[in-house]
């Protein structure tokens, strides 16, 4: 059978994850070949374990192995950069909480997923304080505060995510009397790494509509509807303070 490079390329892929590849048992019969896919198994069994390190600290290496070569084989890679691999691993892990028996362990992979996007963005420029100086209320109230792309953040409704990620990211002990509550966290990537900080429901739900280019006013009013007690005047500074946002636009 002669193959167009396309087909070939899908059935080279499809014989690296053990699935049926007509046209190509000339090569897929030699024993090389299956070390050559036993290594390209391993290279993102192995990737996955370095981008969510939390998880794996939570659950081990061997169920984490195990569980990562399943999903290899239902998800390969799409992107030659390994850093960004694992764009559905969380839900996966969601879908097998049967298994694990951990209900929190999904959202502890969206905050691992989270730190890697943050690690690897373009690091923009950023807005400063001295932009807003002699700006008039009605300037400000129509601004557009737009976060940069190193900028992420994540709100678990149910589950201290943050801090369980905390304690898998940094080998931390679990205090017995930590409140069971609903946590959020804020990532910002830079030249340093990546920064880290609890952010309240509120303040998330305030990025979520500066993502979706409100004006502050509304960006401001759809926070405090979240949350009726948020000091946002404090989680403005201290949200310029970490370098979220891009420098002004206006609607």
């Amino acid at each position: 059978m002669n193959l167009t490079l396309s087909q070939f390329q899908d059935a080279f892929v499809a014989a690296l994850q053990g699935r049926p590849a007509p046209g190509l048992t000339a090569l897929t019969d030699q024993a090389a070949f299956a070390v050559y896919r036993n290594t390209a198994m391993a290279g993102c069994v192995e990737a996955l374990c370095a981008n969510f390190p939390s998880v794996l600290t939570l659950v081990g290496r061997q169920w984490m192995e195990a569980v990562a070569a399943d999903y290899a084989r239902q998800s390969p890679p799409s992107d030659t950069r390994l850093i960004h691999y694992g764009a559905g691993f969380a839900d996966f892990l969601e879908q097998l909480q049967a298994q694990h028996g951990l209900p929190y362990l999904a959202e502890v992979a969206r905050l691992d997923a989270c730190w890697n996007e943050a690690f690897s963005a373009f690091d923009a420029p950023c807005l400063v304080l001295a932009e807003l100086a002699g700006m008039t209320a009605s300037d400000l109230a129509r601004s557009v505060l737009c976060p940069r792309s190193n900028a992420r953040w994540h709100w678990c409704e149910q589950h201290p995510a943050y801090s369980l990620w905390r304690c898998g990211r940094e080998q931390l002990g679990w205090a017995d009397d930590h409140p069971w509550a609903g946590e959020g966290v804020l990532f910002v990537g830079g030249p340093e790494g990546v920064c880290h900080q609890p952010l309240e429901q509120g303040g998330c739900a305030f990025l979520q509509a500066c993502a979706a280019r409100q004006p502050l006013e509304e960006a401001s009013r759809l926070a405090q509807l979240t949350q009726p007690d948020l000091d946002f005047t404090d989680l403005l500074g201290r949200l310029i303070g970490a370098q979220v946002f891009c420098p002004l636009s206006f609607s």
